[in-house]
């Protein structure tokens, strides 16, 4: 008995472990492939992220740049690439690539969007004169500078939009839709804003209708939007020998930047009228909170943008013109990726001057004083300029354009006497003495695309800057750019810079 049941259950259990293994064997259903379906809401390029309904689009560009005379892509202005001598590289190269994801969802209040736009890029190394052949390759310093070389990250755009709202960072409400090339050219034009690169803000955008759009924004002015607060009563003779007027006083930021503009944009073409508050904020007379300061002081700029399209010359030809006026607010006029100050270096015919140097300043404000009881209030410095280009299409495959920008700036009359007295008495100036300048770029361009998102450029731009000094100078040596100590001649200067560019859209 105890045999057959054990014969039994050894039986079940053979059973079951055969049937086990058939269903193992039954074919199992397909999980259904999900498939990237194209999303035509919001034109070529976008995709359904799968399994949402949100559509993603992923795009950007790889360039690569070579500029003659001048770093990538200004003419040399300042420091070593003004210098004209030894130190002077003849050309930079650059190469970059752009990465932008650009995500929307519909809803109920309109679409939300987000736009992240990522830039990798490494530019050549500069020569300093702080030691024989000494070589830079940090990241540092403004444009034009002597210390741009090497590998960086930056970040354009990263901003979320919704219901009318703009929250991060992006191109400012104030700027024209061209931001400071109206025509191509260099990084360099002056005559209105340039926010390119992105400024932090909160913007709402209201739609009329027909074209016709207002939007009221705020904005962090900390980097891009904030310039020289001199304190002239700290003038130094080496920084003057750079442009530099005294010591860059400005404080910690108090208040955003205000913008307001009223927008047509129709077949036509386009008309945009800006204005913006913009707060100057000083640390102190001295060195300590214990010497003062003078108060705040808010400044303004307006501008106007018309661009003319469909015009009789050619498909697809367009006129693109602005003007800007400030007061308080320089760089809403010297834009944001130009420097602050030029010192210039060329010859001179003058008997016993070494060489001639324009030298110039941009500031939205100036003061003296080391306390109170003796300092000054804050003047503003006033500017005025235009930017303009055309750009005619020969066929689709070859662009031509010409433009040209031109800015002038003025100091208050208190600021101009206390620098010319610096000027005289520190650098012993002898001649004229008058702190304004006038700057003036003009260029033109050809782009030839052989095929669709792959096109070459080729851009020469000629630069003025018209520093209203006259005579000359006896400055001290300049060891970042090899210069000696020596009497130099006060004049104005010209540079030629040339750009050639290969870039693929994708």
């Amino acid at each position: 008995m105890k045999m057959v049941k054990s014969l039994i259950l050894g039986s079940a259990a053979g059973l079951l472990a055969m049937g086990g293994a058939q269903a193992a064997d039954l074919p199992v259903k397909a999980k259904a492939v999900e498939y990237v379906k194209i999303c035509s809401l919001y034109g070529a390029g976008f995709y359904y992220i799968p399994g949402t309904d949100t559509c993603i689009k992923l795009g950007g560009y790889l360039r690569v740049d070579l500029a003659l005379n001048g770093s990538d892509y200004s003419p040399g202005l300042t420091s070593v690439p003004a210098a004209n001598n030894r130190l002077t590289n003849y050309y930079y190269s650059r190469s970059r690539s752009d990465f932008t994801i650009d995500t929307r969802t519909a809803t109920e209040y309109g679409v939300l969007r987000t736009f992240a736009d990522m830039v990798f890029t490494w530019t050549t190394g500069a020569y300093t004169g702080s030691a024989p052949g000494a070589y830079s390759d940090t990241l540092a310093g403004a444009v034009g500078g002597s210390s741009i070389g090497g590998a960086s990250l930056g970040l354009y755009h990263a901003f979320i939009q919704f219901a009318g709202f703009t929250l991060g960072r992006t191109v400012s409400a104030f700027d024209a839709p061209w931001q400071s090339y109206p025509a191509g050219g260099p990084d360099t034009l002056p005559g209105g804003s340039n926010h390119v690169t992105g400024v932090n803000q909160a913007t709402y955008t209201a739609q009329f209708g027909n074209g016709v759009s207002g939007t009221i924004s705020v904005q962090d002015p900390t980097l891009q939007d904030t310039t020289n607060i001199f304190n002239l009563s700290y003038f130094a003779t080496g920084s003057a020998a750079n442009g530099t007027q005294g010591t860059n006083s400005f404080g910690g930021t108090r208040a955003p930047d205000v913008i307001g503009n009223i927008l047509v944009d129709q077949a036509w073409g386009l008309a945009k009228l800006s204005v913006v508050g913009h707060n100057n904020h000083v640390s102190y007379y001295g060195t300590s909170e214990s010497t003062g300061h003078p108060d705040d002081k808010w400044g303004f700029a307006v501008q106007g943008a018309l661009s003319i399209k469909n015009i009789p010359t050619g498909a697809g030809d367009v006129i693109n013109l602005q003007a800007v006026y400030t007061d308080g607010a320089s760089r809403y006029n010297f834009q944001s990726l130009m420097p602050t100050s030029f010192a210039m270096y060329g010859g001179t015919g003058l008997a016993g001057a070494y060489q001639s140097i324009g030298l110039a300043a941009v500031a939205d404000a100036t003061y003296s004083g080391v306390t109170a009881a003796t300092g000054t209030q804050l003047e503003t410095v006033k500017t005025w300029g235009f930017r303009g280009g055309y750009t005619h299409n020969w066929n689709p495959n070859w662009a031509s354009a010409i433009y040209g920008a031109y800015g002038q700036l003025k100091y208050g009359s208190a600021g101009s006497a206390t620098i010319c007295t610096n000027m005289v008495t520190l650098l012993a100036l002898t001649g004229t003495c008058n702190p304004d300048f006038n700057f003036a770029v003009i260029g033109v361009n050809t782009v030839w695309t052989p095929v669709k998102g792959f096109a070459f450029t080729a851009d020469v731009n000629f630069t003025h800057l018209d520093q209203k000094f006259s005579g000359t100078i006896t400055a001290p040596a300049v060891l970042g750019v090899a210069k000696p100590a020596a009497v130099y001649e006060l004049k104005d200067q010209n540079a030629v810079s040339v750009l050639l560019r290969a870039q693929r859209n994708w």
